[in-house]
């Protein structure tokens, strides 16, 4: 079933069955109290973006972010 899906969502799903079979491996690397320097700073700039009023980004406004810095979104002027 999965097979069908857009090849983005192919990829979120292999993502979390890899993520699952990590957590099932080795839980102790993707535990809740885990913090890492980079996950701190992504934390506090996410907490002044917040404080500063402006509003984050949906899940597809962040997919669209994300195609577009890859060069899969195209503006087609229409």
């Amino acid at each position: 079933m999965w097979r069908f899906l857009p090849p983005d969502k192919q990829q979120q799903v292999l993502e979390f069955v890899e993520f699952l079979h990590l957590k099932t491996v080795n839980p102790q690397i993707v535990t809740r109290g885990t913090k890492t320097e980079l996950g701190e700073k992504l934390r506090q700039i996410r907490a002044k973006i917040v404080a500063s009023g402006e509003p984050l980004l949906s899940q597809d406004e962040i997919e669209k972010e994300m195609a577009s810095r890859r060069g899969g979104l195209q503006d087609t002027g229409e």
